[in-house]
């Protein structure tokens, strides 16, 4: 999705979401060309910190900000909700440290169940949300504020 032709009222919020889509995507082709395990663990602990900020900013904000806008757009939270529970399930098995083989095995699944999950989210939510017109001018704001107070919580 092109930032630049999201309409004003909702670009800050979704372009900060599809900046932090990026970041990932970028984290999951590092793992890809990385040959010795602690860089794999390093990308795959990274990965895990940015997602979870990420979905809490969804989960806390932006997802309650469209709810009963509209069943198509209700429709697409619940399924979020759940992608979201299973993407936490498996960096629960990467963050207990397993053995060189399960964490490769559960990056690449985890990989593959985010990608689908960015590809629903910015080719069917986002695109519900701007034929909507939702204006989330607020939202950005406090999806911003709330993003700083998660990573210096992190850092």
């Amino acid at each position: 999705m092109d930032k630049s032709k999201i309409p004003a009222d909702q670009r800050q919020a979704l372009g900060a979401l599809l900046d932090d889509h990026r970041a990932v995507k970028k984290l999951f082709k590092d793992f890809e060309g990385a040959k010795d395990e602690s860089r794999k663990r390093s990308i795959a602990a990274e990965t895990c910190s940015q997602l979870t900020v990420h979905a809490e900013i969804e989960e806390e904000i932006f997802y309650p900000s469209l709810r009963d806008m509209s069943d198509e757009i209700d429709d697409m939270l619940d399924e979020a909700k759940v992608e979201h529970q299973v993407a936490k399930d498996l960096m629960a098995i990467l963050e207990s440290q397993p053995d060189a083989e399960v964490m490769e095995a559960t990056y690449k699944v985890l990989s593959e169940y985010v990608g689908h999950h960015v590809e629903e989210e910015e080719t069917e939510m986002f695109k519900a949300v701007i034929k909507a017109k939702i204006n989330l001018r607020d939202v950005a704001g406090r999806m911003a504020s709330r993003k700083d107070e998660l990573v210096s919580a992190t850092a």
